[in-house]
C-alpha cells in the first residue's frame, strides 16, 4: 500500500513538468467550459441527455479487474450508454496497469477524448494545472441534476473536489465508507472448543491467540496452529486503530482538529512494543510480511488458522464457505467488534468516499453532453443497474423492495454482465450488499457501523504544499516502511525509538504535518460554505 503511495508521489514532479509543457495556453488559463446549446432539448438527469442524432463520446476509462470480462460490450454499460442516448467510444485499459499507460498519454496532452477516468485523484492538482481537464462548475450549474442531489447528502465529497481557488473539475466515482469495511474475524469453532468468548479488548485478544497456538483447537493432534494469519497491508489497519492510530492513511485529524502524523506519535512506539511482542511469541508470523491473500485463503480452508483481518464481505461469501459442512446462518469466521486498546480507544477506520475520478478533456468537442453523460452516470436509474443489475433477470421487485435472484446471486454471471462498472461514476451500495450476504452478517454490519471512524479527508494541495510533499514524503515513507519492519521483528531495539522521531524531524515531517494542517482546515471551511 505504502509503495503505491511513493509511486505516486515520485512520479509528480516528472509529469508535473512533462504536462505543463502541453498547455499552449498557459498554466489554468482556461477558466470556463465551452457550452453547447440545444434549443429544443431540456436535460431532465434522466436519459435521452440529448437530442443529436448520431452523438458519439470518446471516454478513456479502466476496464473490469477479472480478465475475462469486458466492460465496452458489457450489458449493463450498454443500458447506460442507451438510455443515454449516446455512442460510446471506449479506450479500456486494464486497472492493473492503468496508471502506467495513461500517464505518458496525459503527458502528451494531444489527442484526448471527451472523458478520462484520471490514473490517481490529482491532489496536487497537477492536471488541473496543466489544463488538461477543464473546470465543470458552469456545466454543473446548468446540467447537474444528479450531482447536486449526491453533493446535497454528501457535503463531504463536494468539498474535498473543490480547489483552494473554488472551482471544480471531477465527478467522482465513490465507494463505501463506513459498511463492509475491514474487520478482525475470528473462527467461532476454535473459540468454542476451547470455552472463549469472543475478544473485546486488546489483552483479551493476544490470550485468545496464545490458547489458539497451545491447544490444539482444530483437533487434529498436530501443533499446526497458526494463530492469525493476514496480508501485510491490513496490519496497521488492524491495530493502529487500537492505539487511536490511522495508520493506513499516514495522517488523522483528532477531536479538536489537530492533524497528526501516525507514525510520529508516542502511541506508535505503544503499537510497535505490541507487535514485537507478538512477533517473539509466535503469534506474528515469521512471514507476516510477505503472507499472500492466496495463503490466508489457503490456511482458512485448511482449518489452520483462527484469527485474520479483512473487508467484511469475506466472512460469509469467501470464508466460511471454504467448510464444506457452511451452514449459512451459523458464520464460521464471523467480525468481531473492534479492540478496546490499552489508551481507550475502539473503532475501525473507514474508507474515503472518491475512490477514482472522471475530468472532461480540453479536447473535448462537446464538454455539456460529456457532462450531461457523466451526471446521468450518477443518477438513481443508473445506480441501480450497477448495483442490482437487469430487473427481472438478476432482481425482482416486489412493494418497492429488490431481491436477487439466482443469477444475480452468481457471481460470474453479474461480473460478465458488468455489475458495478468501473468504467462509469457507479456509487456502491449497502442496500443490495445486504441483499446478497447473510442476515447475521447484515445484522452485525450494522452494528458494527457505530465503530466505524472516518479517515484523514482527501484534500488538494497548493503548490508550495505540493512541492514538500513531493520532495519530502517519498523518503519519509521508505524510511518508515524500513524501520517498521526493524521495530517489529526485533532487528532494532526499541530504546532507539527517540533517534527515529529524530530522524523523521530532519526529513521535514514538521512542515509536511503543518501543510496537512492547512488542507485539513481549508475543508472543513469548504464544509461550512
Amino acid at each position: 500500500m505504502k509503495a503505491k503511495k511513493v509511486g505516486k508521489l515520485v512520479l509528480v514532479t516528472v509529469l508535473a513538468a512533462g504536462i505543463a509543457g502541453c498547455n499552449s495556453a498557459g498554466n489554468g488559463a482556461q477558466t470556463s467550459a465551452p457550452m453547447e446549446a440545444e434549443p429544443n432539448f431540456t436535460y431532465t438527469g434522466k436519459g435521452p441527455i440529448t437530442a443529436i442524432k448520431d452523438a458519439e463520446l470518446s471516454i478513456l476509462a479502466t476496464n473490469a479487474w477479472t480478465t475475462n470480462v469486458d466492460l465496452a460490450h458489457a450489458q449493463i454499460v450498454q443500458k447506460i450508454t442507451d438510455n443515454a442516448g449516446i455512442k460510446a467510444n471506449w479506450d479500456l485499459i486494464p486497472p492493473q496497469n492503468y496508471a502506467d499507460a495513461v500517464n505518458p498519454r496525459l503527458a502528451a496532452g494531444v489527442d484526448l477524448p471527451d472523458i478520462i477516468y484520471m490514473p490517481d485523484q490529482d491532489q496536487l492538482m497537477k492536471y488541473i494545472n496543466s489544463g488538461i481537464v477543464i473546470p465543470i462548475d458552469e456545466l454543473y450549474e446548468k446540467y447537474g441534476v444528479n450531482l447536486k442531489k449526491i453533493y446535497d447528502q454528501s457535503p463531504d465529497v463536494k468539498a474535498s473536489l473543490t480547489t483552494p481557488s473554488g472551482k471544480m473539475y471531477y465527478v467522482p466515482q465513490q465507494t463505501l465508507t463506513k459498511n463492509y469495511m475491514p474487520v478482525f474475524m475470528v473462527n467461532e469453532r476454535w473459540l468454542q472448543t476451547l470455552g472463549l468468548q469472543e475478544p473485546t479488548t486488546l489483552d483479551e485478544f493476544t490470550e485468545m491467540l496464545r490458547q489458539f497456538k497451545a491447544k490444539d483447537p482444530n483437533g487434529n493432534g498436530k501443533a499446526d496452529e497458526i494463530p492469525m494469519s493476514m496480508e501485510p497491508k491490513f496490519l496497521e489497519m488492524a491495530f493502529g486503530p487500537v492505539f487511536g492510530l490511522d495508520l493506513s492513511n499516514q495522517f488523522y485529524a483528532d477531536d479538536q482538529g489537530k492533524v497528526h502524523f501516525s507514525y510520529n506519535e508516542p502511541a506508535y512506539k505503544q503499537y510497535l512494543t505490541y507487535l514485537n511482542s507478538l512477533y517473539k511469541e509466535g503469534l506474528l508470523g515469521v512471514d507476516y510480511a510477505s503472507t499472500t491473500s492466496d495463503q490466508v485463503t489457503s490456511r482458512i480452508s485448511q482449518n489452520v488458522t483462527g484469527a485474520t483481518f479483512n473487508f467484511s464481505w469475506y466472512m460469509s461469501m469467501v470464508y466460511s464457505p471454504l467448510f464444506k459442512d457452511y451452514n449459512p446462518k451459523e458464520p464460521i469466521f464471523k467480525g468481531i467488534l473492534p479492540l478496546k486498546g490499552p489508551n481507550g480507544d475502539q473503532f475501525y477506520v473507514g474508507r474515503t468516499p472518491v475512490s477514482g475520478i472522471f475530468g472532461i478533456s480540453r479536447d473535448s468537442k462537446n464538454p455539456a453532453l460529456a457532462f450531461k453523460f457523466l451526471d446521468y452516470a450518477v443518477s438513481e436509474e443508473a445506480q441501480t443497474y450497477y448495483t442490482w443489475g437487469i430487473k427481472d433477470d438478476t432482481y425482482t421487485e416486489k412493494d418497492g423492495k429488490k431481491q436477487f435472484t439466482t443469477k444475480g446471486q452468481d457471481n460470474d454471471y453479474i461480473q460478465k454482465l458488468g455489475i458495478g462498472p468501473v468504467n462509469l461514476p457507479n456509487i456502491q451500495s449497502a442496500e443490495s450488499a445486504d441483499a446478497l450476504v447473510p442476515a447475521w452478517h447484515s445484522a452485525l454490519d450494522k452494528k458494527l457501523e457505530s465503530y466505524i471512524h472516518p479517515p484523514f479527508p482527501f484534500v488538494y494541495a497548493l503548490p508550495e504544499e505540493a512541492s514538500t510533499d513531493s520532495m519530502s514524503m517519498p523518503d519519509i515513507t521508505t524510511y518508515v516502511e524500513e524501520m517498521n519492519f526493524k521495530f517489529v521483528s526485533g532487528s532494532l531495539g526499541l530504546d532507539q525509538f527517540d533517534d527515529y522521531i529524530n530522524t523523521l524531524k530532519s526529513m521535514n515531517i514538521d512542515q509536511v504535518i503543518a501543510n496537512k494542517q492547512a488542507q485539513y482546515d481549508r475543508y472543513l471551511a469548504a464544509q461550512k460554505k
